[in-house]
């Protein structure tokens, strides 16, 4: 969640869809009327009771995703990381179905780069990473570590079009671009996302085939689900009685949680408008790692809350800590005495 969903919360769902998909709208308008005037009443009102469920379907990509910004020109201008006084590498990748996906490999000088830690940065769902470079200069400063800026299809200078499975895939792929490097510590792989980058990572570090190479897992301000989320935003009652069927994107963070062993940090503005605070206290509740923190910051907002006092001290905090953690063994694989 970013920039655009926090107007888009003081719009009805209606008005939403109704901007966005006008054309489609339109028709399904004179289909209905055609459909009334054959067969009646009763048969045009299901026929449009249908298609208002459909058109709700449809658009909800829409509702999530929002990769353009006309102020920015986000889809055609990228900002680079020169813009911010770093070092980078232009990149665009494969992603697991062949989309081309653009991303930022921000490197430490050698010697330090190959054995500095690689951060993966997911962000939210407005814009394009360019407008995260402050945050990653930061990063990147305090925390000695590589940063690999990643851009869902759809966004910035991506190729494609962003749904959950897509951008999904394209977390797996900068991770296995990742791997592919020999000039990369593969035992030192953090994953950051914000807002709906936190689902990203979430999702990832759940996956046993990519959970196992990650050291650190980190998320900020981010939902526990899609169906969750709507409901907080919206406040619509009936939103509640949604099936979770009727929900194009999911985003079952709270469901996957559970499955992540890892260092995570849970990093939480409790200033923030978009996302309730609880729901990251849920999700680290849930979250099945020994090794876990919940890092909450009073005046942390859900865009600035990387601007807040002590957060990269936090977190480099964290990054020590789980450096000389040693997971405990398997109850199964201790041997009995």
């Amino acid at each position: 969640m970013n920039l655009k969903l926090e107007s888009l919360k003081c719009l009805p769902i209606l008005a939403v869809v109704l901007l966005k998909c006008w054309r489609l709208i339109v028709t399904c308008l004179v289909f209905f009327i055609f459909v009334y005037w054959l067969f009646g009443a009763l048969f045009a009102f299901l026929i449009l009771n249908l298609a208002i469920a459909v058109c709700f379907f449809l658009t909800q990509d829409y509702l999530l995703f929002h990769p353009d910004d006309n102020n920015y020109q986000s889809r055609r201008s990228v900002l680079t990381p020169t813009s911010v006084q770093l070092p980078f590498l232009n990149l665009f990748v494969r992603s697991l179905d062949g989309t081309l996906i653009h991303m930022f490999f921000i490197r430490q000088p050698e010697p330090a780069g190959s054995s500095a830690p690689t951060l993966v940065f997911f962000h939210g769902n407005a814009g394009n990473m360019g407008h995260r470079l402050q945050n990653a200069a930061g990063l990147y400063s305090v925390l000695a570590c590589n940063i690999l800026m990643v851009e869902y299809r759809g966004y910035g200078l991506s190729h494609g079009y962003a749904s959950e499975r897509g951008i999904y895939m394209d977390a797996q792929a900068a991770m296995d671009y990742l791997a592919a490097r020999t000039d990369v510590n593969q035992n030192r792989i953090i994953v950051f996302g914000r807002s709906l980058g936190g689902a990203v990572a979430i999702d990832l570090a759940a996956r046993a085939d990519y959970g196992c190479k990650i050291w650190c897992l980190i998320v900020e301000n981010t939902f526990t689900s899609i169906p969750e989320i709507t409901s907080a935003l919206f406040k619509y009652k009936w939103l509640k009685f949604v099936p979770l069927f009727a929900y194009k994107n999911k985003l079952m963070s709270k469901d996957k949680v559970d499955a992540i062993t890892v260092p995570t940090l849970f990093i939480s503005g409790l200033s923030d408008t978009l996302v309730p605070p609880w729901m990251m206290t849920e999700l680290h509740s849930r979250c099945s790692s020994p090794f876990k923190q919940l890092l909450q910051l009073p005046t942390g907002g859900h865009n600035d809350t990387w601007a807040c006092h002590n957060y990269y001290a936090s977190i480099a905090s964290f990054l020590k800590a789980a450096s000389s953690y040693t997971p405990s063994p398997p109850a199964s694989s201790v041997e009995n005495v």
